[in-house]
């Protein structure tokens, strides 16, 4: 992913671009830029292929200076990593950088075209520049030429852009990508994540979607989608705030579990427009790619062989085409055959997991299609060594036991089950729905967190128990199995999962009064099995514990305890059902004492065999 840092102030910012490209280092990317308007009034320049401090040399050799600027790093999308492709793009008199995807860049570079304007680069974002461009010709104010732009584009953007004729203001928007301000004195900042500009201030204002902004060094005024100068909320970000403290949480893995609402909002923007997924997030040629794709094979471990267990359902169901599960330690050692024209997927938080690192490069030599990094590490083997990938941004996660590392793991491959569907017979009008639902996604989490403290309280049953059953039909199956690897992980009680089915298969000589029995139950078309087979444990005097559909139809007693999650769409299910589990575990680890954030003989990267 891409990340933009701007400034204006009465000093010369090149020093403050640079540390807060640096700072973004974590999203990954493939070159760097600057641009800033010099003392004598010219646009000035700079860019790179590579790292930032490839940047950085060439501004120390150039003496590069100025005080307002706009910096970016590039994660290819259009065109090839290079120092003509990086950001930012100028125009005669603007210079521009660009988070996200232009949709209908073709149509408008053809119109540009038209008008006589020459690129020079393969980006969408190029079109952006020129078209500011333009429209400053005839509006004369930087700010009224933007909003002129904006309207002309369809996809994702976060935008900076800066002006000769106006040296003194830095302009911005957001629409499907994060941008935020952050207030100084005699000096205000634009980023894409505030991280960049924690250096220089503590106060950010985070544009809503819509928002325009122009900053001064001593003034901002924000407008929203219609033109109206409106106010936003000025927040103060404390050290604590960071992935490195806990805050106000006793354990990074509750901390963790609760920023699940922002993690996969960063993992969602920039791959939305108002009705589609924006395949071009996952890199360059990838439309021609997924094109071919006539079988998925997934290879992962642990928590992220249970998101590619998920991925199962999702591709087979939505995609229509056949997909293989493997836990990357098994696929090494057996012979494998693939299907022709597969897509093989590597799933890891890490992206340094040996045996899936294995995995990618043994299907390298079996010559699958193409290979795609769902990862969480952007500079990492498994990213740097794949042809595709898709950042997961959930952000550091110190915890051992994975909680946000995987939801965004989800929230990732339903975007990329969205992109292959619509080449099987999705219709478009099916992925608008599903693009909206995902969209609502991060305000049914927080609903789902708020059975914290109901949660918290039936934990004590537990606190003596050795073992407990976990129960999914369908796409809750792997979400079962996620939850008993949590328990098992943090609480040290033993745990299994199985298909709810599956009851008469064995699992049901296991089902007494010492048993617990927790089970996930949306409401969609396996809900009447599902019941009939939890008659079966309280027909054994089993304990049930129900994390249900409010529309399911469950009645509590002795028992069974229920507990009533908000009715959604079937494609945010996994995710839904998924957090409470993670509450569930956590609070129980609590109470019997163990060792929550470090369970023993356990690690959060397995770097080797």
């Amino acid at each position: 992913m891409c990340g933009i840092v701007g400034a204006v102030a009465q000093r010369n910012v090149v020093s403050i671009l640079l540390e807060g490209l640096k700072r973004l280092e974590y999203r990954g990317y493939d070159s760097a830029g600057m641009a800033s308007i010099g003392s004598d009034g010219q646009l000035l320049l700079n860019k790179a292929a590579g790292k930032v401090h490839s940047l950085e040399e060439q501004l120390l050799e150039a003496n590069f200076r100025g005080s307002i600027g706009i910096a970016h790093t590039r994660w290819a999308t259009h065109g090839e990593p290079s120092q003509k492709n990086a950001h930012p793009h100028k125009s005669d008199l603007v210079a521009v950088v660009h988070n996200g995807i232009i949709e209908n860049y073709e149509s408008v570079r053809s119109m540009l075209e038209g008008k006589g304007y020459v690129f020079e680069s393969e980006t969408d974002s190029e079109v952006i520049a020129h078209l500011l461009n333009e429209e400053y010709k005839t509006a004369r104010d930087l700010i009224l030429a933007l909003r002129q732009t904006v309207v002309q584009l369809r996809g994702a953007y976060g935008i900076a852009a800066v002006c000769v004729e106006e040296p003194n203001t830095l302009v911005a928007a957001r629409s499907g990508s994060p941008l935020v301000v952050g207030l100084g004195i005699e000096e205000n900042f634009v980023a894409s994540d505030q991280i960049a500009l924690r250096p220089v201030t503590d106060r950010f204002i985070y544009l809503e979607e819509g928002d325009l902004v122009r900053l001064t060094s001593n003034s901002l005024a924000i407008f929203d989608a219609e033109g109206q100068l409106v106010d936003r909320k000025t927040t103060r970000i404390s050290d604590t705030t960071y992935d490195s403290d806990k805050g106000e949480y006793r354990h990074y893995m509750l901390k963790e579990i609760n920023e699940q609402p922002v993690a996969i909002k960063r993992t969602l923007e920039g791959r939305l427009s108002d009705t589609k997924v924006l395949e071009e997030a996952f890199g360059i040629h990838s439309a021609e790619i997924f094109d071919r794709v006539d079988a998925v094979q997934i290879v992962a471990c642990g928590t992220s062989y249970h998101a590619g267990v998920v991925a199962k359902y999702i591709f087979e169901e939505w995609a229509n085409i056949p997909c293989y599960v493997d836990i990357a330690s098994e696929f090494r050692y057996r012979k494998v055959i693939t299907p022709p024209n597969s897509l093989f997927i590597t799933i890891s938080q890490s992206g340094e997991t040996a045996d899936t690192l294995a995995a990618l490069r043994i299907a390298k030599d079996l010559g699958v299609l193409a290979t795609l990094a769902i990862c969480n590490v952007a500079n990492s083997s498994i990213v740097r060594e794949s042809d595709l990938t898709l950042m997961t941004l959930a952000g550091a996660e110190i915890g051992v036991a994975s909680t946000k590392a995987f939801t965004t793991q989800l929230a990732a491959l339903q975007i990329l089950g969205i992109v292959l569907g619509r080449r099987k017979g999705l219709t478009p009008e099916k992925e608008a729905e599903w693009v909206g639902a995902l969209q609502q996604l991060p305000e049914l989490c927080d609903k789902v967190l708020k059975l914290n403290q109901e949660i918290e309280t039936i934990s004590e049953e537990f606190i003596d128990k050795e073992h407990a059953l976990f129960l999914g039909r369908g796409i809750q199956y792997p979400v079962a199995l996620e939850g008993a690897l949590k328990l098992k992980e943090i609480s040290y009680i033993h745990a299994e999962a199985y298909p709810a089915g599956e009851l008469k298969h064995g699992p049901l000589a296991l089902v007494d009064n010492n048993m617990p029995v927790i089970t996930v139950a949306p409401n969609n078309q396996l809900l009447e099995k599902l019941k009939a087979n939890l008659e079966e444990v309280r027909a054994r005097g089993g304990k049930l514990y129900v994390f249900a559909d409010e529309t399911a139809g469950f009645e509590a007693d002795e028992n069974c305890l229920v507990f009533s999650l908000p009715h959604v769409p079937s494609i945010l299910e996994p995710i839904i059902y998924t957090i409470p589990l993670q509450l569930l575990s956590y609070h129980v680890a609590v109470m019997r004492g163990t060792d929550v954030d470090q369970p023993r003989n356990l690690a959060k990267s397995v770097t080797v065999e």
